[in-house]
């Protein structure tokens, strides 16, 4: 009796699997809508809001970024294509470890910036430094981040704003040269971002797309050049017998 009914649940579960579907996950347009991997459902409705992590090294192949993973949420299928939206980004807590070693400060910040194109976006830093930083110091710190951050949100919009972070990191070093006058910072590290509030639009690329290799010219067939012809010998003129 029990063998039977192991088996009948064994079947059941193997007919679930049987009428799910497999749907190609599309990073969004910040990221060229590449296909990032795929998601099986007995459902399409069931995939929205479903989330993925994807590094930025597998999205632009540069290796240097393998410790920043970016999240993104399903909010639309079309036929088999499951395309998603940026919620945020969080770096590995393997590299957070390695930042926060022995006689290191880790100190914390959390502001809320709007952005250009209207969007409410939660940045956290993380500042490092090589020696105890006094209270005092910290809290005017914490006031020179959420100054310089929240000014900048006001002028950049979302995709340049996450561009400047998982990207290039200018943010990061703007932000620390921003707080340096307070306390000299070792560095500035944005660990995490979230999404509050959608703004206006679809953010544009922040990725440049893949460079497709021209096909090698033929090199132009060298012609020939005309052969040079040989000067006519010069008859010598013919002496006339002298008459004596």
């Amino acid at each position: 009796m029990a063998g039977n009914k192991s088996n009948a649940a064994a079947k059941k579960s193997k007919d679930k699997w049987k009428a799910k579907e497999w749907y190609n996950i599309h990073a969004p347009r910040m990221f060229n809508e590449t296909v990032v991997g795929e998601t099986p459902a007995s459902d399409p409705e069931l995939l929205i809001g479903r989330q993925v992590e994807v590094t930025v090294q597998e999205l632009n192949d540069d290796f240097s970024k393998m410790h920043i993973k970016v999240i993104f949420s399903i909010n639309n299928v079309d036929g088999h294509e499951a395309k998603t939206e940026f919620i945020g980004h969080s770096l590995t807590s393997e590299y957070v470890r390695r930042l926060t070693r022995r006689k290191k400060t880790k100190t914390d910040h959390v502001v809320d910036v709007n952005t250009a194109d209207g969007y409410v976006l939660r940045i956290k830093t993380m500042s490092i430094a090589d020696r105890r930083i006094q209270a005092s110091q910290e809290e005017a710190m914490r006031g020179k981040i959420k100054e310089f951050l929240e000014a900048y949100g006001a002028s950049h919009k979302l995709a340049e704003i996450i561009k400047d972070i998982v990207i290039t990191g200018d943010l990061a070093k703007e932000t620390a040269k921003a707080c340096h006058v307070i306390v000299p910072i070792k560095r500035i590290e944005i660990r995490k971002t979230e999404v509050l509030r959608k703004g206006e639009g679809e953010p544009e690329s922040i990725v440049a797309p893949a460079k497709e290799e021209a096909p090698a010219e033929e090199a132009p067939a060298k012609e020939e050049a005309p052969a040079e012809e040989a000067p006519a010998a010069e008859e010598a003129p013919s002496e006339e017998p002298s008459s004596e």
